[in-house]
């Protein structure tokens, strides 16, 4: 995970903005696992364990007998978005991304194609933008390039392009990509030099911003935080547990 304060192992939280939690649910023993918990202004009086790095294991904790979990849900929009999967799908991930982050690589490589395939029909994938243009300078092209792709019904075929190339990100590779997928060249370029979707782009990233995101990638399952390119078990707990409708909502 990355943020444009600190070093790529760490995860930045505006303390005034946001936290994150991820409780474990042991059922066996009768631990709570799974809950995504991202809020703002943290209540030290609550039962929390904050994620410090992708790497790390969520904390469990016990829960408390006569309260119940607080679970937030944010209601993060989706409609006109890039996205893949039914649109009546049970779960729905929004992903706020950045196409030069490694980090966003690796849950590219290690989780996205997989966790499609293992909940067939169930999982519709929302992509938002978030580059971090302060250490990333192709990640803003990379978005807009990205968007000329989508004008002609190809964000994912492009998605996946770019991702499989990350270490050659650049104009010349934007146009292959573009040129592999028979897309409408002139068009194509014509929308980059134009600097068409920039403002889209933009838009993107102010609403992560003033939403409190300082990480790529972070996730919102159904409403619900997630974040880093945590291993896909992370992903499922909360999944199973959202199908299985034991989450509040």
């Amino acid at each position: 995970m990355e943020t444009t304060t600190t070093s790529d192992e760490t995860i930045t939280f505006k303390r005034t903005h946001f936290y994150a939690v991820f409780v474990v649910l042991a059922f066996a023993v009768g631990i709570l696992l799974g809950y995504v918990v991202w809020g703002r202004s943290p209540d030290p009086a609550e039962n929390k364990a904050g994620l410090q790095g992708p790497q790390q294991n969520p904390v469990a904790q016990s829960p408390v007998a006569t309260q119940a979990p607080q679970v937030t849900r944010y209601d993060v929009p989706t409609e006109g978005f890039p996205s893949i999967g039914p649109k009546d799908a049970p779960i729905v991930i929004v992903e706020f991304s950045d196409f030069q982050c490694p980090y966003c690589k690796r849950f590219f490589d290690e989780t996205y194609k997989q966790l499609l395939a293992d909940y067939p029909g169930k999982i519709r994938f929302v992509f938002r933008h978030l580059p971090l243009t302060s250490i990333h300078p192709e990640a803003y092209p990379a978005a807009e390039a990205s968007m000329c792709a989508n004008e002609q019904n190809s964000f994912w075929e492009y998605h996946d392009k770019v991702f499989e190339n990350q270490d050659k990100l650049g104009r010349e590779l934007y146009l292959q990509i573009a040129n592999d997928l028979n897309l409408d060249k002139p068009a194509f370029e014509n929308c980059i030099n134009t600097g068409k979707f920039k403002a889209v782009v933009q838009q993107d990233s102010d609403y992560a911003v003033n939403l409190g995101i300082q990480s790529t990638p972070t996730f919102f399952i159904n409403g619900l935080a997630l974040v880093g390119a945590q291993p896909i078990e992370a992903f499922k707990q909360v999944i199973d547990m959202e199908l299985a409708g034991e989450i509040p909502k």
